[in-house]
């Protein structure tokens, strides 16, 4: 099993940002051709895929050395304008250009309280539980699941017996197979899932505990360690998922994503049916074979592990 090195960062460490800033940088413009950004292509022979240094620079109105020296992780004192003009040669996507201004620009954030690492509220608890025929559950950084009602436990598996360190969505899409056969589609939910962890990268770099989550997933997954090399990034706020329930059949579910205005790190999810839909008829079976032992994860949202 051949692993880059880069893609496995040491244990205890946070992820090398100036490696992430040029491997970024580095795919998005393996991924151009010419005539994608209105340069001509002579039909000369390209050693590498995609632009080249130089015709990128053109597009964003910047010196070869100046981007040369971006691409190779040195984004010190870069402007805002800068970051905005290679974005735009790079036609990137919103989601993309966030993480790009996140690499060469990083914030300096506050840590937040030992108490509040993996705490939600108790209203929101409340709230969860009061959610009648829709799963909804809640997950912060990392992709960590940390509460949730019953009706999701019912369609997703029940969280509550997991231990609290595997309650999250990467995890479990890659290193349990039960996942596998639970969405149709599974490989796009693979893709959103490590999307969203090289998002949640691009904001903490210096989280050792994420280094470690993508440091084991690399180890032990193929399929996670070839999505992570991508170096994809995207945020989904809904869709549609295809789920095949082992006792209720194939379903079809809209999602919806929430970020809370208290917290940015947390977001809250819900799947409905279609009304008067087949979809609609399974969650109502699901709903009523709900047990009290699924009732909800309030354990999940309990203050545990280092501070984030």
């Amino acid at each position: 099993m051949d692993i880059q090195p880069e893609s496995v960062p040491e244990a205890g460490t946070g992820l090398d940002r100036r490696a992430e800033l040029s491997e970024f940088l580095r795919t998005r413009r393996a991924r151009l051709k010419p005539e994608d950004v209105g340069l001509p292509d002579f039909g000369r022979h390209r050693r590498v895929p995609g632009l080249r240094r130089e015709e990128l620079a053109q597009l964003a109105g910047v010196s070869v050395a100046y981007y040369t020296r971006l691409e190779q992780g040195n984004g010190r004192n870069v402007s805002a304008e800068v970051l905005d003009s290679i974005a735009r040669a790079l036609r990137l996507t919103d989601a993309e250009h966030a993480h790009l201004t996140h690499l060469a620009k990083p914030k300096q954030h506050k840590k937040k309280p030992a108490a509040r690492t993996r705490q939600v509220r108790p209203a929101l608890r409340h709230l969860l539980d009061s959610i009648d025929g829709v799963p909804a559950y809640i997950t912060g950084r990392r992709s960590d699941i940390l509460a949730w009602n019953r009706l999701a436990a019912a369609l997703f598996g029940d969280w509550a017996e997991l231990p609290e360190q595997e309650r999250n969505w990467a995890r479990l899409v890659f290193l349990r197979p039960e996942y596998r056969d639970l969405y149709v589609e599974w490989d796009q939910k693979a893709s959103d899932v490590v999307s969203h962890l090289r998002m949640d990268a691009g904001c903490h770099p210096d989280d050792p505990r994420l280094s470690a989550l993508v440091g084991e997933l690399s180890v032990k997954s193929e399929e996670f360690r070839r999505l992570w090399a991508t170096h994809d990034v995207k945020e989904k706020g809904y869709g549609i998922k295809r789920i095949r329930h082992p006792l209720v059949g194939d379903l079809t579910l809209n999602f919806e994503s929430f970020r809370l205005p208290d917290d940015g790190e947390q977001m809250l999810i819900t799947y409905h049916a279609e009304p008067d839909s087949p979809s609609a008829e399974a969650l109502h079976l699901l709903a009523s074979w709900g047990t009290d032992a699924t009732r909800s994860g309030t354990g999940a949202s309990t203050p545990s592990g280092p501070s984030e």
